[in-house]
């Protein structure tokens, strides 16, 4: 006979007939189980304080313990396993992971596999304490969740004046992403409102430029962004879409001095650079809020780019940005010479 599981009905059964002082025996007569199963039903949820039966409580343990039996370990082995955290803590995501594990070890494991190995280093799926022996690695996650949740949404608040042109005249092919040149800048921020960062995302490519800012005002930022424009085949610098922030006020000296185009996406609309706000989180991974950049040198920050540009992407069939941009530039016959220290601006 095929065994099944206590539904929730029959574990009210086990506890009334309990209550009314009935033998394992006519409990497992009444319901057609075998007296064993009972007994182990009872054994495994009576506190060891108080014998008390609660069946609710039994069966959304039972639930829990089914959704893990027989998986002690989430990934195969040993190799897969060091494989999958060296890669986590260089702020490989999951799915990266995923792809490149069977390139480069020949084994096969899903994101959400990762994701429950993960999670599963913590009591009660990160909502418990951390399990003996085990390492939290949650803090390399791109958002470092405790606990899996749905995402949230973010309200708009305020309007701001035009600076120039607006996204809506931006060419067309922009959005297509089939060339390279077409670039989004923002700034990430310091800590205590003191000078920060500067950031460029090629759309095509995904090739991450970072510049540490002298200070915070848009002479500086138009100098840190016109200096790594330069740096650049002419080609390749066609159009810059930025935010309204007061540090972009000065885009028109910047328009002067390197021929870029610049547009202006619509206030609070962040997905119009969705680019450069996924290559701020990963920045992020690197240098959490509350960073003091003024501390921070120019090596580290260079260090931080070519991580990002030599990481496998999914967009990009899981080359890196780097490897995408210079096939590009091969077409114009040039080759690619990344700075070895971001510039100060």
């Amino acid at each position: 006979m095929q065994y099944k599981q206590f539904s929730i009905e029959e574990r009210e059964i086990i506890q009334r007939m309990w209550w009314e002082r009935k033998p394992v025996r006519a409990i497992a007569h009444t319901l057609c189980r075998s007296p064993s199963s009972v007994s182990r039903e009872l054994r495994r949820n009576f506190p060891p304080e108080h014998k008390i039966y609660t069946p609710r409580l039994a069966h959304a343990r039972a639930l829990e313990y089914r959704k893990h039996r027989g998986r002690a370990d989430r990934l195969k082995n040993d190799r897969i396993r060091s494989y999958v955290v060296s890669r986590l803590k260089k702020r490989w995501s999951p799915e990266q992971i995923s792809h490149l594990i069977k390139k480069d070890i020949g084994a096969h494991i899903s994101h959400e596999a990762i994701y429950q190995f993960i999670y599963s280093q913590i009591h009660r799926n990160g909502w418990g304490y951390l399990k003996p022996g085990c390492e939290d690695l949650r803090p390399y996650l791109r958002r470092k969740r405790k606990r899996r949740i749905r995402k949230g949404a973010r309200r708009c608040q305020r309007i701001f004046k035009p600076l120039g042109s607006p996204i809506d005249i931006r060419p067309a092919v922009v959005d297509t992403r089939t060339r390279i040149g077409d670039w989004e800048g923002d700034t990430v921020e310091s800590r205590d409102h003191k000078p920060g960062i500067n950031t460029l995302v090629e759309r095509r490519t995904g090739l991450v430029m970072m510049t540490k800012l002298s200070d915070k005002t848009g002479a500086a930022t138009t100098t840190a962004v016109a200096r790594r424009f330069w740096s650049l085949p002419k080609k390749t610098t066609r159009t810059l879409t930025l935010d309204r922030g007061p540090e972009n006020s000065d885009w028109q000296t910047l328009e002067h001095l390197t021929g870029i185009k610049c547009f202006f996406a619509r206030a609070y609309h962040s997905w119009e650079r969705g680019s450069n706000e996924n290559a701020n989180g990963l920045i992020r991974d690197y240098f959490p809020k509350k960073t003091d950049f003024t501390m921070i040198t120019d090596e580290e920050i260079a260090f931080v780019e070519n991580e990002l540009n030599t990481r496998p992407r999914k967009r990009l069939d899981w080359f890196t940005p780097l490897e995408v941009f210079s096939k590009e530039l091969n077409h114009f016959n040039i080759i690619l010479k990344m700075p070895s220290v971001a510039l100060q601006g």
